[in-house]
């Protein structure tokens, strides 16, 4: 028997994709990758990324934005408005003390501290901008958010690297639980390609390095695989307790049942080959849902296309879950969004528990041998979805597990 839960009731997304919730929704169906060679990248090592295409920061965020969000933020304060539009709330008349915001973000804006780092070397201090501070700490995804939405009450931010935004939407579940709250909008957010935080990633070997295909870079579980391609984006969902939903007629897309994490205390960016520390944080997930692994239909993996966390990754789903459930791991497409990603991959598997669709693993074209799983390749897969696992994981060893149910 599946656990209470909390219904998600709005979803918003800005992914290289597409902007909004339908378009990135057709493009990780679709499975072909955005990713392409980018200009501002130019003359580094790797140089291929998956970014938002034709964002516009003053449509989607607010008239002001260009001047006083970095595109972190930006992100974060468009997914946002989609979500709670979704969900048919109003910030005008909600009690905005009841509303919280939690956000997942690694980096912050490092855009902003990239470029006003250039500018005190060529012009001097006098020349840095007065707002740098506030342009690129983690923290402002959520301050910009609670402005935006007049959302006045618990207000935080996760930093659990490329697990954050999924830690994000497991502590809103928390928030909802304990009564802190009655609407927590959650989500992640990151703008991280940037010449430097790109640099550091392939100087660590963590990149693809087919450039001559950038298309084809990022393949999850792929016996080809070698690394992942960068990407930026936001991801949010509007959650709120059943029974409020239902009493004000929203429509609950999906329910989000359980949350599970777990430390690797292994190494400081490598997986634990075990996947103990995974399989620690999935058992804690379904528990605190109350289902089994065999109910399981669905996976939508972190899956980053790198040879080790792919093949750890690989190892604890099919220890747990065997390979009833169809895995799949929309990076392909999305490229991995670091902070985002555990967010944006929640709103995916919210989809596929809704429209009972999986979508395809991009590039999957020659399957690990040594990954036995049900992979889905090639085109999106109709399946009947009505459990489903998000699973998320970070340098450090931080490991988050999200389980969805059917409404």
């Amino acid at each position: 028997m599946t656990a209470p839960g909390v219904a998600v009731t709005g979803l918003g997304l800005v992914t290289a994709a597409g902007i909004g919730v339908a378009e990135t929704w057709r493009g990780v169906c679709a499975g072909r990758s955005p990713a392409r060679r980018q200009p501002s990248l130019a003359g580094l090592p790797v140089d291929i990324a998956c970014t938002v295409p034709d964002f516009d920061p003053a449509a989607l965020a607010g008239r002001r934005s260009p001047l006083t969000h970095d595109r972190f933020s930006q992100f974060a304060v468009a997914a946002a408005r989609e979500a709670v539009a979704d969900a048919g709330l109003d910030p005008v008349t909600w009690d905005g003390a009841r509303v919280g915001v939690v956000v997942g973000c690694g980096l912050g804006g490092v855009a902003t501290w990239e470029r006003q780092h250039d500018v005190l070397r060529s012009e001097g201090p006098d020349a840095v901008s007065a707002l740098l501070i506030p342009l690129l700490v983690p923290n402002m995804a959520a301050g910009h958010l609670a402005m935006d939405l007049r959302a006045t009450g618990p207000n935080l931010v996760t930093a659990t690297a490329c697990a954050s935004g999924a830690t994000a939407v497991g502590a809103a579940l928390d928030l909802l639980r304990a009564g802190r709250c009655d609407v927590v909008v959650a989500g992640g957010t990151e703008a991280g390609v940037v010449p430097l935080i790109v640099t550091g990633f392939a100087r660590m070997g963590a990149l693809s390095r087919r450039l001559a295909e950038p298309a084809a870079a990022s393949r999850p579980f792929d016996a080809d695989r070698d690394g992942f391609v960068i990407g930026e984006g936001g991801g949010a969902l509007v959650l709120e307790r059943e029974a409020d939903a239902r009493a004000r007629g929203a429509r609950v897309r999906a329910r989000l049942a359980g949350y599970g994490a777990s430390a690797d205390a292994h190494h400081m960016t490598a997986p634990d080959p075990h996947g103990a520390g995974v399989l620690r944080a999935l058992r804690a997930a379904l528990a605190d849902a109350r289902v089994t692994p065999d109910e399981v239909d669905h996976v939508n993996a972190h899956g980053t296309s790198t040879p080790l966390n792919d093949a750890a990754e690989a190892r604890a789903l099919r220890t747990l879950l065997g390979t009833k459930a169809a895995v799949t791991s929309t990076k392909g497409v999305t490229g991995h969004t670091l902070g985002a990603a555990g967010a944006i991959e929640a709103a995916l598997t919210v989809l596929a528990v809704e429209r009972h669709t999986v979508p395809p693993t991009a590039n999957l074209v020659r399957p690990d041998p040594e990954v036995d799983l049900d992979l889905v390749t090639g085109s999106a897969r109709p399946h009947r979805v009505e459990v489903a696992v998000s699973d998320s994981f970070g340098f450090g060893g931080q490991n988050a597990v999200l389980v969805f149910t059917a409404a």
